[in-house]
């Protein structure tokens, strides 16, 4: 039986439908009070359904559609609700015109955020569970959605996406915590989404100004080395993980010269979370009172 339902997560309405139980019941237990019966004015239509003919009993598949369009080629049918996840950040990052998006998480305390932008396999998303769940609120896992000519950053809370050894950990530091169905042999590896604290959710509208652009770099038993990168280092690398920069051309460009020259840019390399957040807290956080 197909099911449709809306996700209000500010700054975005998303309606979604699909024909396969367990999509329906992820989305239930992990956007909790975003999800809505209201089905009028979605942003952006997506659906995750089960591919029909041979495909329908022999290696099961689903597919993903935006609107009329299918960007991605059909997925195992048991790696679907990771599918729609990632289905939803194509549509942001690939329509979306009216901010500037980074591919970053975002985490804020007294609403002073900290950019964290960072390629796969930086352990990004591993930082920011543990800072979600230590008392940090998370905006976003995945995209910074930044207001041109400004520092101001838009939450666009979703649930955080652990992939690998990730996975493992998460579970035995937040036992009680909301985990999705497992999506194994992605091209990532095993993956699995993980919903923030409700903290993140009741905020979900409540905008935050960036202070700082942190570029995390995991690395096993290696203590915390810590470098402030100058102006063009920290634009560069910051141009390079953004979606739409060449896009909005000229509002993006300005957008990020702005922020950089008034906001620090660090690198970081860390084995130890809890002195990645020690850093943030006194470096970044305590030194804008």
């Amino acid at each position: 039986m197909t099911r449709t339902l809306a996700l209000e997560l500010a700054p975005f309405r998303f309606l979604v439908e699909s024909d396969i139980p367990f999509v329906y019941e992820n989305i239930r237990r992990l956007y909790g009070s975003a999800v809505s019966d209201c089905l009028d004015k979605p942003d952006y239509y997506v659906s995750v359904k089960k591919a029909e003919g041979i495909r329908s009993f022999y290696r099961p598949q689903a597919r993903f559609f935006a609107d009329q369009q299918e960007p991605f080629q059909p997925l195992q049918q048991q790696q679907a609700y990771a599918m729609l996840e990632w289905g939803m950040n194509w549509c942001i990052a690939t329509h979306e015109m009216q901010h500037v998006i980074i591919h970053a998480a975002v985490l804020a305390k007294d609403n002073k955020a900290i950019l964290f932008p960072a390629p796969p396999g930086s352990g990004k998303s591993t930082l920011t569970t543990w800072l979600a769940f230590h008392g940090w609120r998370l905006l976003s896992d995945e995209m910074a959605l930044i207001q041109p000519f400004s520092r101001t950053v838009l939450p666009f809370v979703r649930p955080i996406c652990l992939k690998n050894n990730s996975i493992t950990l998460a579970k035995s530091w937040f036992p009680d915590a909301t985990f999705s169905t497992i999506a194994s042999d992605t091209h990532k590896g095993d993956v699995i989404h993980l919903s923030p604290p409700e903290d993140s959710w009741q905020q979900s509208c409540t905008p935050a100004e960036i202070i700082g652009v942190v570029f995390p770099n995991f690395r096993a038993d290696q203590a915390l080395q810590v470098y402030q990168l100058n102006k063009t280092e920290s634009f560069m690398q910051l141009a390079q993980n953004a979606f739409n920069y060449g896009v909005i051309g000229d509002d993006g460009f300005s957008t990020l010269c702005q922020l950089i020259e008034q906001v620090p840019g660090f690198e970081i390399f860390y084995q130890d979370l809890a002195e990645v957040d020690a850093f943030l807290q006194q470096e970044l956080i305590d030194a804008t009172d």
